[in-house]
């Protein structure tokens, strides 16, 4: 897949590094600053990196913009990354862009309409984990489904919680749940209706991000009944 990176600072050259280390794809960033540049020619391959402004249409050019199936703008600057996501929709007709916003405040502006197919607020993203990880214990999340809609998490359930001994069948799982495996004794079971959950199991679940604490409590201890 050929891809092209628009900023090669720490965002940008890490999601270089990542996608060329796989040899899956044919990568290009595109970065102006001298030291910027400095620092990819010494983590990227030279045929990697293209040297300018990645809002100028020649430069994309340069990069092979008509061949991209998709492009990354994430610089620095909201205004510059909106001018490139534009560009590369409307004048190039790239397939798939993603764009990075940097001021929160800005988010509503990453849209269709200026080129944008997935807006990553970094500030946005970073604040709901930290939130995740206060509310829900020990649960793992491995994995973000649909911009962040479904996550893929792995949680231990607790040796007295309700649901041991339990079919899964007989579990009222939250709405937009689903239990897609169990590790049990380091080995992988694929669970059934018919599959009896056990304290200590490590659960693999689909679930809605609205659901997830639903979903932790049915796998935690029972809370005292207050008196």
């Amino acid at each position: 897949m050929y891809v092209i990176i628009v900023g090669g600072g720490n965002t940008g050259s890490h999601l270089a590094k990542i996608l060329t280390a796989d040899g899956k794809h044919i990568v290009k960033v595109i970065e102006e600053r001298p030291g910027l540049l400095e620092k990819l020619r010494t983590e990227l391959p030279a045929d990697v990196i293209i040297e300018g402004d990645g809002s100028s249409p020649t430069i994309l050019e340069k990069a092979g913009v008509n061949k991209a199936l998709v492009l990354a703008a994430v610089t620095g600057s909201d205004e510059t990354n909106l001018v490139i996501t534009s560009l590369a929709r409307f004048e190039f007709n790239v397939p798939r862009i993603i764009a990075r916003v940097n001021n929160p405040k800005n988010a509503w502006l990453f849209t269709p309409d200026m080129g944008v197919d997935v807006a990553l607020n970094q500030a946005d993203i970073l604040a709901h984990l930290v939130a995740e990880e206060m509310s829900l214990g020990d649960m793992m999340t491995l994995l973000k489904l649909k911009r962040g809609e479904y996550s893929l998490v792995e949680e231990k359930i607790f040796p007295t919680a309700d649901v041991c001994g339990k079919q899964l069948k007989e579990i009222n799982l939250p709405a937009e749940c689903t239990i897609v495996a169990i590790i049990r004794n380091h080995q992988l079971l694929i669970p059934h209706g018919s599959t009896i959950l056990e304290g200590s199991d490590e659960v693999l679940a689909l679930v809605h991000g609205k659901r997830l604490s639903e979903f932790a409590a049915i796998l935690s201890p029972p809370r005292p009944i207050q008196r």
